[in-house]
């Protein structure tokens, strides 16, 4: 018997990490809308109502406290929904602290990265203020739905066994509110994309297609 108990290894899964950030995420989201009332009531209304967008369309809005409080809520909950859907496909633990770390880090490089990229190009073909707005209605939405996902986050990762077409239907509505995003962005700018159809569609093409593709590629071929 006691062969029996020494022969097997407790293995405890250490999920406190999770908790933390968990918690650390809500209490950000709720100093920021303590302190930043009127603003976190027209952003919550995003969803069905354009008026946050046109009254802080200034691109200075990009750098703000409340935006810079939303985007680190942003970060952890976007790195947990990518490590929650890689877990599911057993291509990773949704314990590992270190995974989580590790797709912090690449999603943060890659949108930073990609944001300065951005504004180098648009400098080069004189449509900064243009890229500055549509940049920052994207920061706006992708924020929202970012938002959205802490309580799915929540759910994946303290429920187990959760049935395969849940996750994919959960994918895809992440990807279809991305798109329907990106397409009203472009209805709103329409005016300003016309005048400068050709570097907008390079622009289009370089950073907004090419760099998830090759995520993409990367990712089905590991």
């Amino acid at each position: 018997m006691i062969n029996d108990l020494l022969g097997h290894e407790r293995i405890i899964e250490n999920k406190d990490w999770a908790t933390i950030l968990f918690v650390l995420s809500f209490v950000v989201i709720a100093v920021t809308k303590s302190t930043f009332e009127t603003r976190f009531a027209d952003f919550s209304k995003l969803i069905v109502s354009d008026k946050y967008n046109k009254i802080y369309k200034e691109s200075s809005q990009l750098f703000s406290w409340f935006n810079i409080a939303l985007m680190f809520v942003q970060f952890i909950s976007i790195s947990f929904f990518i490590q929650l859907i890689l877990a599911y496909f057993d291509i990773g633990s949704k314990y590992d602290w270190m995974l989580f770390i590790q797709i912090a880090t690449i999603c943060s490089v890659f949108i930073l990265a990609k944001f300065l990229i951005e504004k180098i190009i648009a400098v080069a073909f004189d449509f900064e203020e243009l890229i500055e707005q549509y940049n920052l209605q994207k920061v706006n939405y992708r924020t929202y739905i970012s938002l959205c996902l802490l309580p799915v986050n929540m759910l994946l990762y303290y429920v187990n066994n959760l049935s395969i077409i849940v996750i994919y239907v959960l994918i895809s509505l992440v990807l279809v509110s991305n798109i329907l995003t990106y397409l009203n962005s472009l209805k709103i700018y329409q005016k300003f994309i016309i005048g400068k159809l050709f570097y907008f569609i390079l622009y289009l093409c370089t950073l907004e297609i090419a760099p998830y593709y090759f995520v993409y590629y990367w990712l089905t071929n590991k």
